[in-house]
């Protein structure tokens, strides 16, 4: 089997609540996501995407998933899609770094890989643990008492995991945490994340002003080291995000015993085949893992859906629903949220079959 024709779309996915608001001041109210298509000469066909969120969240932005996509594609054309270790070292080979770029094409060929097997990707991943699993709701940065009214409303939804957008003004996310604290029911879980937003010293105030409160802390400072510091003067569960960016800084990690958790992003380090390489170290490691990616639709909400589904349940603290945070659907077939929760789909690979009507022609095709 060989790649015969590689086409990028580009599709915009607007925000249900109009805006999605994080430290620094960072805001998008549309998410600008990029759909690759793979196609064979076996006539097998599949779906990756890859979603930034913004330019000023990560080292990626979506112009240059586009961009880095041209330069990528034409190298791509007569390998086995199939052949998963010899494409990932392919990419690295033909660009160093930009992880995100490589995602969609490492995920659509997993999709590919799956419908030739006839299984879908969760049983390729290692196998599908129970029915479903929870997922986690983040709540966009907003006043304390806007905040604590928004959990509210996604308990209703089934939520029962509650990712709090800090990472401003010290006495402000001290008050946030502690408004959204008061409004727990027993067996629900609060996350403060600052996206890196808080120097050391706020954070440090931060920690130490909500130390009888039951509340993770995740990635409060900008930098590994910063965030190891904050780690070490504070009791409470510590989960690491943007600094986790591929198996070096999980081993630096789990070596310095800097974090209880990791938040694991396919796309920031480079698609599920990486992905399911750190998975596996932090289950045998006993770190437990939120599986997610940085923003995306049904496509990427898949992709989510099947690493999560794989990993054996006591190591995933949670996962992310990001189709349901957005007003266009791309691929109607895709998995949903039910009361909190949501199963990778049963059919051979990823499942998702991207509607040609919503997502409309290509900005660009490779091959023929």
């Amino acid at each position: 089997m060989r790649i015969t024709r590689i086409a990028v779309h580009q599709v915009d996915l607007p925000l249900h609540e109009g805006s999605y608001r994080w430290s620094g001041g960072n805001a998008v109210t549309v998410f600008d996501s990029t759909l690759v298509r793979i196609d064979t000469d076996a006539g097998l066909t599949g779906w990756g995407e890859v979603c930034p969120l913004g330019p000023a969240y990560l080292p990626a932005y979506a112009a240059g998933a586009r961009a880095g996509l041209r330069e990528l594609a034409p190298g791509l054309i007569g390998l086995d899609p199939r052949q998963l270790g010899v494409l990932d070292r392919h990419l690295d080979r033909s660009m160093r770094g930009h992880p995100y770029v490589k995602s969609a094409v490492d995920i659509a060929c997993w999709d590919i890989l799956g419908k030739a097997a006839g299984l879908p990707v969760a049983e390729l991943l290692g196998g599908r643990y129970g029915d479903d699993f929870a997922l986690y709701r983040a709540i966009s940065q907003e006043s304390p008492e806007a905040m604590a009214a928004r959990v509210a409303e996604y308990r209703a939804q089934g939520y029962t995991k509650f990712q709090l957008k800090v990472g401003g003004d010290a006495d402000t996310d001290i008050a946030r945490i502690h408004a959204v604290a008061a409004t727990l029911q027993p067996g629900d879980v609060l996350i403060a994340d600052a996206n890196t937003g808080w120097l050391m010293h706020q954070a440090a105030r931060v920690v130490d002003a909500v130390r009888d409160v039951d509340v993770y802390i995740e990635q409060p400072c900008r930098s590994y080291e910063e965030c190891l510091t904050i780690r070490r003067r504070t009791a409470r569960p510590f989960v690491l995000d943007e600094v986790i960016d591929g198996l070096p800084a999980v081993l630096r990690g789990v070596a310095d015993g800097a974090m209880d958790v990791i938040n694991l992003k396919i796309s920031k380090v480079g698609g599920l085949t990486k992905a399911r390489q750190i998975r596996d170290l932090c289950a045998a490691l006993g770190i437990a893992m939120t599986i997610e990616d940085t923003w995306g639709g049904d496509v990427a909400t898949a992709a989510i859906a099947h690493l999560a589904h794989s990993t054996p349940p006591e190591l995933l603290f949670s996962a992310t629903d990001f189709n349901s945070y957005v007003t266009v659907s791309t691929a109607p077939d895709a998995p949903r949220r039910k009361h909190g929760r949501m199963a990778a789909g049963t059919a051979p690979g990823l499942g998702v079959t991207p509607d040609p009507a919503v997502i409309g022609d290509p900005v660009f095709v490779v091959g023929s």
